[in-house]
């Protein structure tokens, strides 16, 4: 039977240094839909854990750039529009988790992506002694999302973003830092998030359901509150995580 996380409320609060010292060492999968807040969240783990953060397209774009034998491969796919075979992505994300320190935890970000995917990147890891903790699962409701990624505007001069309603400009429409008119990106449209969201549930939820199934807890975290909230709802799962494992060790 798989261990669902708790609402916050329900949790015993843990200090900021017993909270630290039990996520030492986790490896966690981080997923969610467009809008769930996923890369503040990953800062914010990163920035108090020391967690390696692997995000799956900075890791292919470094690959491919590098002039590697598989950078050239990956190359090849990339610029003819194909789909880099999967057995390809997951020899390169191995290959740059080998290459790092993931004593301190390892966030994995936007992979794996499908279900074959999370079975060869188990295969791998378990080779390596270096299993998943934990899907670490952000979600809000719909219209929560739309309203955070609709209402985003950002600098085309220097790369600054606002929120029309939690973090606009001080002029109108117009960027604090270099005093440039602010953008609409056409993937922030209403129909576009919609469309990236159903995509989201259609790849994703297999996925979950395989990590369900295989005995991995999954962290689900309400992300419809404040980034201090979540993550702390986020840390807190974690850690219950990881006190399990060792309890399962010990017992």
């Amino acid at each position: 039977m798989i261990d669902r996380m708790k609402p916050i409320t329900e949790q015993s609060q843990a200090n900021p240094s017993e909270s630290s010292m039990h996520t030492a060492g986790a490896r966690i999968i981080l997923m969610g839909p467009p809008g769930a807040g996923k890369g503040s969240v990953s800062d914010r783990l990163v920035d108090k854990f020391g967690m390696v953060h692997l995000s799956s397209g900075d890791i292919l774009r470094a690959e491919r750039s590098s002039g590697s034998e598989l950078g050239e491969t990956l190359k090849k796919y990339m610029d003819a529009g194909e789909l880099v075979p999967d057995e390809i992505v997951i020899k390169i994300i191995i290959k740059s988790i080998s290459s790092l320190d993931s004593s301190k935890g390892l966030l994995l970000d936007g992979f794996p992506r499908t279900v074959i995917q999370a079975k060869q990147l188990d295969d791998a890891l378990a080779k390596m002694g270096l299993p998943i903790h934990g899907v670490l699962l952000l979600d809000a409701p719909e219209e929560v999302l739309l309203k955070r990624i609709t209402g985003r505007r950002i600098c085309p001069k220097c790369g600054r973003v606002y929120h029309i309603e939690t973090m606009p400009p001080a002029r109108d429409n117009i960027c604090d830092s270099c005093g440039t008119e602010l953008i609409h990106r056409d993937d922030d449209t209403e129909q576009v998030v919609r469309e990236r969201i159903n995509l989201y549930h259609k790849e994703t939820e297999p996925v979950i359901e395989y990590y369900r199934k295989s005995g991995v807890k999954i962290i689900e975290v309400n992300a419809d509150a404040t980034i201090d909230e979540v993550v702390e709802r986020a840390i807190e799962g974690i850690r219950q995580v990881i006190l399990s494992e060792k309890k399962g060790k010990t017992s």
